[in-house]
Protein backbone atom coordinates (compact mmCIF):
# COMPACT_ATOMS: atom_id res chain seq x y z
CA UNK A 1 0.00 0.00 0.00
CA UNK A 2 1.39 3.37 -0.99
CA UNK A 3 -0.09 6.84 -0.81
CA UNK A 4 1.24 9.70 -2.88
CA UNK A 5 -0.40 12.40 -0.79
CA UNK A 6 -1.94 12.09 2.66
CA UNK A 7 -3.69 15.05 4.30
CA UNK A 8 -4.08 15.07 8.08
CA UNK A 9 -6.48 17.56 9.64
CA UNK A 10 -5.37 17.76 13.24
CA UNK A 11 -1.70 16.86 13.61
CA UNK A 12 -1.64 15.81 17.25
CA UNK A 13 -1.04 12.48 18.96
CA UNK A 14 -3.41 10.49 16.74
CA UNK A 15 -2.83 12.17 13.39
CA UNK A 16 0.86 12.67 14.03
CA UNK A 17 1.37 9.03 14.99
CA UNK A 18 -0.40 7.91 11.82
CA UNK A 19 1.95 10.09 9.77
CA UNK A 20 5.02 8.79 11.61
CA UNK A 21 3.93 5.17 11.21
CA UNK A 22 3.24 5.47 7.49
CA UNK A 23 6.52 7.27 6.91
CA UNK A 24 8.40 4.59 8.83
CA UNK A 25 6.69 1.91 6.71
CA UNK A 26 7.51 3.71 3.47
CA UNK A 27 3.79 3.81 2.73
CA UNK A 28 3.40 7.53 1.95
CA UNK A 29 5.35 9.99 -0.19
CA UNK A 30 3.98 13.30 1.14
CA UNK A 31 2.09 14.25 4.29
CA UNK A 32 0.34 17.62 4.37
CA UNK A 33 -0.90 19.02 7.68
CA UNK A 34 -4.00 21.13 8.33
CA UNK A 35 -4.65 22.66 11.74
CA UNK A 36 -5.87 25.58 13.81
CA UNK A 37 -2.44 26.49 15.16
CA UNK A 38 0.39 27.67 12.95
CA UNK A 39 2.79 27.00 15.81
CA UNK A 40 1.65 23.39 16.08
CA UNK A 41 1.99 22.85 12.33
CA UNK A 42 5.44 24.44 12.39
CA UNK A 43 6.42 22.08 15.20
CA UNK A 44 5.09 19.12 13.18
CA UNK A 45 7.27 20.18 10.26
CA UNK A 46 10.27 20.64 12.55
CA UNK A 47 9.82 17.12 13.92
CA UNK A 48 9.42 15.66 10.44
CA UNK A 49 5.91 14.42 11.22
CA UNK A 50 4.52 16.28 8.19
CA UNK A 51 6.31 17.44 5.07
CA UNK A 52 4.54 20.77 4.90
CA UNK A 53 1.60 22.73 6.25
CA UNK A 54 -1.26 23.50 3.91
CA UNK A 55 -1.56 27.03 2.57
CA UNK A 56 -5.31 26.60 2.14
CA UNK A 57 -7.87 23.83 2.28
CA UNK A 58 -8.17 23.90 -1.50
CA UNK A 59 -4.43 23.40 -1.91
CA UNK A 60 -4.38 20.72 0.79
CA UNK A 61 -7.14 18.56 -0.67
CA UNK A 62 -6.12 18.90 -4.32
CA UNK A 63 -4.77 15.59 -5.57
CA UNK A 64 -4.95 13.91 -2.17
CA UNK A 65 -5.30 10.15 -1.97
CA UNK A 66 -6.69 10.21 1.56
CA UNK A 67 -7.82 12.99 3.90
CA UNK A 68 -7.81 11.97 7.57
CA UNK A 69 -9.85 13.96 10.10
CA UNK A 70 -7.94 13.58 13.37
CA UNK A 71 -9.26 16.62 15.24
CA UNK A 72 -11.67 16.49 18.23
CA UNK A 73 -15.01 15.05 17.09
CA UNK A 74 -16.95 18.31 17.50
CA UNK A 75 -14.87 19.74 14.64
CA UNK A 76 -15.89 17.01 12.20
CA UNK A 77 -18.94 18.79 10.68
CA UNK A 78 -16.97 22.00 10.01
CA UNK A 79 -14.00 20.12 8.56
CA UNK A 80 -16.22 18.09 6.24
CA UNK A 81 -17.97 21.26 5.06
CA UNK A 82 -14.60 22.93 4.49
CA UNK A 83 -13.20 20.14 2.31
CA UNK A 84 -16.40 19.40 0.40
CA UNK A 85 -15.93 22.03 -2.39
CA UNK A 86 -12.47 20.70 -3.22
CA UNK A 87 -13.07 16.96 -3.34
CA UNK A 88 -12.34 15.49 -6.74
CA UNK A 89 -11.12 12.35 -8.42
CA UNK A 90 -10.78 9.34 -6.13
CA UNK A 91 -9.94 11.20 -2.91
CA UNK A 92 -11.12 9.27 0.13
CA UNK A 93 -12.06 10.91 3.44
CA UNK A 94 -11.82 9.04 6.72
CA UNK A 95 -11.65 9.98 10.38
CA UNK A 96 -10.09 8.84 13.63
CA UNK A 97 -12.81 9.94 16.04
CA UNK A 98 -14.00 7.93 19.03
CA UNK A 99 -17.67 8.33 18.12
CA UNK A 100 -19.11 7.18 14.82
CA UNK A 101 -22.87 7.78 14.62
CA UNK A 102 -22.36 11.53 14.80
CA UNK A 103 -19.58 11.35 12.19
CA UNK A 104 -21.81 9.47 9.75
CA UNK A 105 -24.62 11.99 10.29
CA UNK A 106 -22.22 14.89 9.76
CA UNK A 107 -20.82 13.34 6.57
CA UNK A 108 -24.27 12.86 5.07
CA UNK A 109 -25.17 16.46 5.83
CA UNK A 110 -21.92 18.05 4.67
CA UNK A 111 -20.90 15.89 1.72
CA UNK A 112 -24.25 15.26 0.07
CA UNK A 113 -23.76 13.25 -3.11
CA UNK A 114 -20.04 12.98 -2.27
CA UNK A 115 -20.74 11.02 0.93
CA UNK A 116 -19.61 7.80 -0.76
CA UNK A 117 -16.06 9.06 -0.15
CA UNK A 118 -16.36 8.96 3.64
CA UNK A 119 -15.15 5.76 5.34
CA UNK A 120 -15.61 6.12 9.13
CA UNK A 121 -12.74 4.83 11.26
CA UNK A 122 -11.46 4.72 14.83
CA UNK A 123 -7.98 3.64 15.97
CA UNK A 124 -8.16 2.12 19.44
CA UNK A 125 -4.93 3.61 20.69
CA UNK A 126 -3.86 6.66 22.56
CA UNK A 127 -1.97 7.99 25.54
CA UNK A 128 -2.51 10.41 28.38
CA UNK A 129 -0.26 12.89 26.58
CA UNK A 130 -1.48 14.91 23.62
CA UNK A 131 -0.05 17.07 20.88
CA UNK A 132 2.37 16.42 18.07
CA UNK A 133 5.34 16.03 20.42
CA UNK A 134 3.67 12.89 21.80
CA UNK A 135 3.28 11.29 18.35
CA UNK A 136 5.19 8.05 17.83
CA UNK A 137 5.56 5.62 14.95
CA UNK A 138 4.62 2.50 16.93
CA UNK A 139 1.43 3.80 18.57
CA UNK A 140 -0.79 1.56 16.44
CA UNK A 141 1.38 -1.54 16.30
CA UNK A 142 -0.69 -4.58 17.37
CA UNK A 143 -3.57 -2.28 18.31
CA UNK A 144 -7.14 -2.45 17.04
CA UNK A 145 -8.69 -0.14 14.45
CA UNK A 146 -12.43 -0.21 13.77
CA UNK A 147 -13.93 0.75 10.42
CA UNK A 148 -17.64 1.35 10.00
CA UNK A 149 -18.21 0.98 6.23
CA UNK A 150 -21.35 2.49 4.76
CA UNK A 151 -23.61 0.98 2.12
CA UNK A 152 -22.58 3.64 -0.41
CA UNK A 153 -18.82 3.20 0.12
CA UNK A 154 -16.91 1.62 -2.71
CA UNK A 155 -15.28 -1.65 -1.66
CA UNK A 156 -11.95 -0.50 -3.07
CA UNK A 157 -12.04 2.64 -0.91
CA UNK A 158 -12.77 0.67 2.26
CA UNK A 159 -9.95 -1.70 1.33
CA UNK A 160 -7.56 1.21 0.89
CA UNK A 161 -8.38 2.70 4.28
CA UNK A 162 -7.95 -0.76 5.79
CA UNK A 163 -4.57 -1.14 4.07
CA UNK A 164 -3.48 2.29 5.35
CA UNK A 165 -4.08 1.26 8.94
CA UNK A 166 -2.60 -2.19 8.44
CA UNK A 167 0.58 -0.51 7.20
CA UNK A 168 0.92 1.00 10.70
CA UNK A 169 0.89 -2.47 12.24
CA UNK A 170 -2.73 -2.26 13.38
CA UNK A 171 -5.36 -5.03 13.30
CA UNK A 172 -8.51 -3.84 11.54
CA UNK A 173 -12.09 -4.90 12.32
CA UNK A 174 -15.46 -3.74 11.00
CA UNK A 175 -18.77 -3.03 12.73
CA UNK A 176 -21.74 -0.72 12.34
CA UNK A 177 -21.52 2.80 13.74
CA UNK A 178 -24.34 2.06 16.22
CA UNK A 179 -22.62 -1.03 17.58
CA UNK A 180 -19.33 0.87 17.75
CA UNK A 181 -20.80 3.64 19.89
CA UNK A 182 -22.44 1.16 22.30
CA UNK A 183 -19.25 -0.85 22.71
CA UNK A 184 -16.93 2.10 23.23
CA UNK A 185 -19.31 3.89 25.57
CA UNK A 186 -18.70 0.89 27.85
CA UNK A 187 -15.00 0.12 27.46
CA UNK A 188 -13.54 3.55 26.67
CA UNK A 189 -15.82 6.51 27.30
CA UNK A 190 -17.13 5.36 30.70
CA UNK A 191 -13.65 4.60 32.12
CA UNK A 192 -12.48 8.08 31.19
CA UNK A 193 -15.49 9.67 32.89
CA UNK A 194 -14.87 7.59 36.03
CA UNK A 195 -11.20 8.54 36.10
CA UNK A 196 -12.01 12.24 35.75
CA UNK A 197 -14.73 11.89 38.41
CA UNK A 198 -12.39 10.39 41.00
CA UNK A 199 -9.89 13.21 40.57
CA UNK A 200 -12.72 15.76 40.78
CA UNK A 201 -14.03 14.16 43.98
CA UNK A 202 -10.63 14.34 45.66
CA UNK A 203 -10.01 17.90 44.46
CA UNK A 204 -13.22 18.99 46.21
CA UNK A 205 -12.25 17.35 49.51
CA UNK A 206 -10.89 19.59 52.31
CA UNK A 207 -7.92 17.25 52.73
CA UNK A 208 -7.19 16.90 49.01
CA UNK A 209 -3.48 17.65 49.39
CA UNK A 210 -3.07 14.87 51.95
CA UNK A 211 -4.97 12.36 49.78
CA UNK A 212 -2.90 13.14 46.71
CA UNK A 213 0.26 13.00 48.82
CA UNK A 214 -0.41 9.42 49.93
CA UNK A 215 -1.82 8.11 46.63
CA UNK A 216 0.05 5.07 45.32
CA UNK A 217 0.27 2.79 42.33
CA UNK A 218 -3.38 1.77 42.23
CA UNK A 219 -4.46 5.40 42.16
CA UNK A 220 -1.86 6.16 39.47
CA UNK A 221 -3.06 3.30 37.27
CA UNK A 222 -6.75 4.10 37.69
CA UNK A 223 -6.37 7.82 37.04
CA UNK A 224 -3.74 7.80 34.29
CA UNK A 225 -6.35 8.57 31.62
CA UNK A 226 -7.61 11.60 33.55
CA UNK A 227 -4.57 13.42 32.13
CA UNK A 228 -6.03 13.01 28.62
CA UNK A 229 -7.03 15.91 26.37
CA UNK A 230 -10.03 17.64 28.05
CA UNK A 231 -11.39 19.09 24.79
CA UNK A 232 -11.38 15.72 23.09
CA UNK A 233 -13.18 13.97 25.95
CA UNK A 234 -15.69 16.79 26.36
CA UNK A 235 -16.66 16.32 22.72
CA UNK A 236 -16.82 12.52 23.00
CA UNK A 237 -19.13 12.64 26.02
CA UNK A 238 -21.53 15.04 24.28
CA UNK A 239 -21.43 13.21 20.95
CA UNK A 240 -22.12 9.78 22.45
CA UNK A 241 -24.29 10.92 25.34
CA UNK A 242 -27.18 8.43 24.90
CA UNK A 243 -24.97 5.33 24.94
CA UNK A 244 -22.74 6.82 27.65
CA UNK A 245 -25.69 7.68 29.89
CA UNK A 246 -26.94 4.10 29.61
CA UNK A 247 -23.53 2.84 30.71
CA UNK A 248 -23.37 5.37 33.54
CA UNK A 249 -26.79 4.27 34.79
CA UNK A 250 -25.65 0.64 34.76
CA UNK A 251 -22.46 1.52 36.62
CA UNK A 252 -24.35 3.54 39.23
CA UNK A 253 -26.66 0.55 39.78
CA UNK A 254 -23.64 -1.73 40.25
CA UNK A 255 -22.10 0.74 42.72
CA UNK A 256 -25.41 0.78 44.57
CA UNK A 257 -25.31 -3.00 44.93
CA UNK A 258 -21.74 -2.87 46.21
CA UNK A 259 -22.69 -0.12 48.63
CA UNK A 260 -25.43 -2.31 50.08
CA UNK A 261 -22.99 -5.19 50.57
CA UNK A 262 -20.46 -2.89 52.26
CA UNK A 263 -23.15 -1.30 54.46
CA UNK A 264 -24.36 -4.75 55.52
CA UNK A 265 -20.83 -5.92 56.24
CA UNK A 266 -21.45 -8.78 53.82
CA UNK A 267 -17.89 -10.00 53.32
CA UNK A 268 -18.95 -13.18 51.54
CA UNK A 269 -21.07 -11.21 49.07
CA UNK A 270 -18.25 -8.78 48.37
CA UNK A 271 -15.74 -11.59 47.91
CA UNK A 272 -18.05 -13.32 45.42
CA UNK A 273 -18.31 -10.16 43.32
CA UNK A 274 -14.58 -9.50 43.54
CA UNK A 275 -13.65 -13.10 42.67
CA UNK A 276 -15.92 -13.13 39.62
CA UNK A 277 -14.57 -9.83 38.31
CA UNK A 278 -10.97 -10.74 39.14
CA UNK A 279 -11.25 -13.91 37.04
CA UNK A 280 -12.77 -11.94 34.16
CA UNK A 281 -10.01 -9.33 34.29
CA UNK A 282 -7.31 -12.01 34.39
CA UNK A 283 -8.84 -13.87 31.43
CA UNK A 284 -9.08 -10.63 29.46
CA UNK A 285 -5.42 -9.79 30.16
CA UNK A 286 -4.33 -13.22 28.95
CA UNK A 287 -6.25 -12.72 25.72
CA UNK A 288 -4.48 -9.39 25.18
CA UNK A 289 -1.10 -11.14 25.38
CA UNK A 290 -1.91 -13.51 22.50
Amino acid sequence: MSLNKLVICGVGLIGGSLARALKAAGAVKEVVGVGRSEASLARACELGVIDRAAVSMAEAVAGADVVVLAAPVAQTPALLAAIRPFLDGDTIVTDAGSTKTDAVTAARAALGDEVWRFVPGHPIAGAELSGVDAAKADLYRDRRVVLCPQANNRQADVARVRAMWEATGARVSEMSETQHDRVFASVSHLPHVLSYALIAQILDAPDAASKFGFAGGGFRDFTRIAASNPEMWRDICVANRDALLAELDGYIATLGSLRQLIDAGDGAGLEAVFARTSRARTDWAKQQEK
